[in-house]
C-alpha cells in the first residue's frame, strides 16, 4: 500500500465516529447495523452487546465488512472507504485498555460513564484484509483496492473510470 493511499484511508477513519457494520447471519443473509468506533490506524475498534444478533454472527463467523463516508453535496466530492477483514472480541487487557483509552479520546462526551463491562459489552478489533478507498475528485467511482496481508500492505488494482468526460 502506497503510503498515499494508507493515509487517505486512515484519514478517513480518523474524521468519522460512525460505520456501517456488516456481518453473515446463519441463514446466509447479511446484517448491517451501524456502531461508533475508534481506530488505531487502520485497526478498528467497536463495542456491542454481548447479547446481539452482531456479536453472535461474529462469534460464528468473524467475516466483517465496514463502510465510512460522509454525506456530500457535489458527487465528485464523494471520500470513503469499505473494508472486508476479520472481527474478535478483544481479550488482553493492555489491549483493552489501550483501546479504551483511544475511544474515550473519541468520545469525550462518554467521560463521566463507567467503562463498558465485557461480560455485557466486548470490545472487538477488527483487522482490515482488504481496504477500498473511494475518491471521487480523481473522477467518478475511483477507488483504489488494497489487499493487506500478514501487516504488508500491498496495492492489488486501482481501479479508474471515464464518466462524464473525465478520464481518471
Amino acid at each position: 500500500m502506497t503510503s498515499e493511499v494508507r493515509d487517505f484511508a486512515v484519514r478517513i477513519l480518523d474524521q468519522h465516529r460512525i460505520m456501517t457494520l456488516a456481518t453473515n447471519r446463519p441463514d446466509g443473509w447479511p446484517q448491517a447495523t451501524v456502531v461508533g468506533y475508534a481506530n488505531d490506524g487502520l485497526t478498528i475498534y467497536c463495542f456491542v452487546a454481548r447479547l446481539s444478533q452482531k456479536y453472535s454472527n461474529i462469534i460464528r463467523d468473524s467475516r466483517v465488512s465496514v463502510a465510512i463516508a460522509s454525506d456530500f453535496s457535489q458527487p465528485l466530492e464523494i471520500k470513503g472507504l469499505s473494508l472486508a477483514g476479520k472481527a474478535v472480541p478483544v481479550t488482553q487487557t493492555a489491549e483493552f485498555n489501550r483501546a479504551s483509552e483511544i475511544f474515550m479520546k473519541r468520545y469525550p462526551e462518554y467521560a463521566d460513564w463507567p467503562r463498558p463491562n465485557p461480560a455485557f459489552a466486548p470490545m472487538l478489533r477488527i483487522q482490515p484484509t482488504v481496504v477500498s478507498v473511494l475518491d471521487y475528485s480523481k473522477g467518478f467511482g475511483h477507488s483504489d483496492l488494497v489487499k493487506i496481508e500478514d501487516g504488508d500492505l500491498r496495492p492489488v488494482s486501482a481501479q479508474r473510470h471515464r464518466w462524464f468526460g473525465r478520464a481518471t
